[in-house]
């Protein structure tokens, strides 16, 4: 069986990169590319791939809203979602929105060839990396949404007293949130406890 694939990538040097590989493989050929979210569901419903690598990180609309609007429409879509993230959370986001597996960017030509003959065959394809980041989320706690946009805002460099005046709540509030996303990462202080977040993908510094 051939299988037709929808490469998505903003970054035109990485696009070209995956299509060169897939098209160095028996059985497959790129169906489209497409440049970003958008362009990726306007590309899948135009002509149905087997399978869609689908950068994650893109401005406008990323890959994971990509997924969830195409795996609405379609839930059959075998989808690998393709990212420089290796973070905890960034993986589970992508399978919960309905990706069949994970590729780091500098994955060998052969893990993406495996992956996606895994995936067209209806399998699911994680690399080992990714299982053994996906293991540990078990042990952390969940940051409410206001735990998020708290860390979120002191990763951009704002002060308790900053972030309290834009939340409009107290600054005692804010100290409040911040000792208990403190307890629930781990981390002994406020710079720990954004390094920390950022590197499971609980929250992205924008580009």
């Amino acid at each position: 069986m051939l299988i037709r694939l929808l490469v998505v990538d903003d970054h035109p040097v990485v696009r070209s990169g995956l299509v060169a590989i897939i098209g160095r493989q028996p059985g497959m050929e790129v169906a489209a590319q497409a440049v970003d979210g958008f362009d990726a569901v306007e590309k899948y419903f135009s002509i149905r791939p087997n399978v869609c690598l689908m950068d994650l990180s893109m401005p406008g609309m990323d890959g994971w809203d990509a997924m969830a609007v195409i795996r609405a429409r379609d839930p059959r879509a075998k989808i690998i979602a393709v990212s420089s993230f290796g973070g905890d959370e960034d993986i589970h986001r992508a399978l919960a929105q309905g990706a069949s597996g994970y590729l780091f960017k500098d994955a060998t030509e052969s893990e993406i060839a495996a992956a996606v003959r895994a995936v067209a065959t209806g399998l699911r394809h994680l690399p080992p990396g990714a299982a053994q980041v996906l293991s540990k989320r078990l042990a952390y706690h969940e940051l409410s949404e206001r735990e998020l946009e708290v860390i979120e805002m002191a990763a951009r460099g704002l002060s308790n007293k900053d972030i309290a005046s834009q939340l409009s709540i107290t600054e005692s509030t804010i100290k409040g949130h911040m000792s208990r996303i403190l307890t629930k990462l781990d981390a002994t202080d406020r710079t720990g406890a954004v390094r920390i977040a950022i590197e499971r993908g609980l929250i992205r510094i924008r580009r």
